[in-house]
């Protein structure tokens, strides 16, 4: 749906249209809010995707931010017959439309956009790197002019999966098909991926490990050799154990 087709549907019902490229944002909250949740959230977070990983901006995308969940549930019934299978929100590219409940906070927003930009440059995206990146910024900062992700709530999930011992082996998460990734996830997957780049930023090599990933990717598809090698890991086994004692250090809230 195209700027005028929005206007159109809106029209009269009190929502507040912005175009902060390279989305429209449309959400029914006070048009103050609205403009401050474009600038602040969706522009903050554009900016430094596209400085940090992106060089392609995904095109066509209208971001609709509904104040709660009660409109939320009704307009996207209302507007694209869909009943929403999450609280948060969801992208639907058929309608090429991000559907926010933006009273859940950004975090969602923030994930799905990560999603977009995946789309849009890297071809062929692992559902691992994809889910793991998107997570990691779902709490997000500002780290020196960078977005840097934050512990969350995936932590407390996979502290207790590595107290069990039931986390997989890292080359067991990078080979996971998109259907064993979501449907045959041991309740890790997630949670796996997000630390597993969380640790790489902590160490200053997400940057280094994204770029090198994305220029091998025809040889190496599930980037677990890059991966070895980003890591200077000769040894994985050694290497996880080395992860899982820091990732039981994590606090969240830090």
């Amino acid at each position: 749906m195209d700027l005028d087709g929005v206007k159109r549907l809106v029209q009269g019902r009190g929502f507040t249209v912005v175009v902060e490229k390279p989305f429209v944002v449309v959400g029914d909250e006070e048009a103050d809010v609205v403009r401050t949740r474009a600038e602040s959230t969706i522009r903050w977070a554009v900016k430094r995707l596209r400085a940090q990983y992106f060089d392609k901006d995904p095109k066509g995308i209208v971001v609709w931010l509904f104040k709660d969940k009660a409109s939320y549930r009704k307009h996207a019934w209302e507007f694209f017959r869909h009943k929403p299978g999450t609280p948060y929100g969801y992208f639907s590219d058929t309608e090429r439309a991000l559907i926010m409940n933006i009273a859940t906070g950004g975090g969602t927003l923030i994930h799905e956009m990560v999603h977009l930009y995946v789309a849009a440059n890297f071809p062929g995206c692992p559902s691992w790197f994809n889910e793991g990146l998107g997570s990691l910024y779902e709490q997000a900062a500002d780290c020196k002019g960078k977005i840097c992700g934050l512990t969350n709530w995936r932590l407390a999930g996979l502290k207790r999966a590595i107290r069990r011992g039931t986390v997989p082996s890292f080359r067991t998460l990078t080979s996971t098909t998109t259907d064993q990734f979501y449907d045959e996830d041991p309740g890790t997957n997630y949670a796996q991926a997000r630390y597993l780049l969380y640790y790489l930023q902590q160490q200053g090599t997400l940057n280094t490990y994204y770029k090198r990933f994305h220029r091998n990717r025809a040889t190496d598809p599930t980037g677990y050799r890059t991966l070895k090698l980003v890591l200077g890991a000769t040894d994985m086994a050694v290497f996880k154990r080395r992860w899982e004692r820091e990732v039981l250090a994590l606090r969240f809230p830090e």
